[in-house]
């Protein structure tokens, strides 16, 4: 498959569950922009340029990868990168019923873009950042959760 695809999350942070859907979507289309989403929802633990520095370094070695952000609509921009593809991890059938939701909107917004799920590998299907947030909040091992530059950040947060 060629093309453009987008990865959206808050990745906040980044985990190993992550990184696995960003390196089996870049095998497969010729660019992957990783999209910080900038959810307003959300009370982040990371800031936005945190998140994207962490993004930027566990991907620097993944050449047909680039990082960014936005807020708004994730099909608009898909649509000024020119991408013809959305992918979204799936860990568990609990999370599908939610990106299904979020699909189907997205696919009446913006008929030309499909999305792609990919179910995460096993090993991380129990992941999650807030998981991950919570190990490290009480100086649980996390190095087999996220990379050590993730791990880091984490430590220097909770240490405060």
């Amino acid at each position: 498959m060629s093309g453009i695809a987008v990865c959206p999350g808050s990745f906040d942070p980044i985990t190993f569950g992550h990184l696995d859907i960003i390196k089996r979507g870049a095998k497969v289309f010729d660019e992957i922009h990783v999209v910080l989403l900038n959810n307003s929802s959300k009370n982040p633990l990371f800031s936005v340029e945190e998140r994207i520095h962490l993004i930027e370094e566990v991907t620097k070695d993944i050449p047909n990868v680039k990082v960014g952000t936005f807020q708004g609509l994730l099909v608009d921009y898909a649509k000024s990168v020119n991408a013809k593809a959305i992918i979204r991890g799936l860990r568990a059938v609990s999370d599908f019923e939610y990106e299904m939701q979020i699909t189907s909107m997205n696919r009446v917004l913006n008929d030309e873009i499909e999305t792609f799920f990919v179910m995460t590998n096993n090993q991380y299907s129990f992941l999650s950042s807030s998981i991950v947030k919570e190990v490290a909040k009480y100086q649980g091992d996390i190095s087999d959760l996220v990379p050590a530059v993730v791990q880091d950040a984490l430590h220097k947060k909770f240490a405060k």
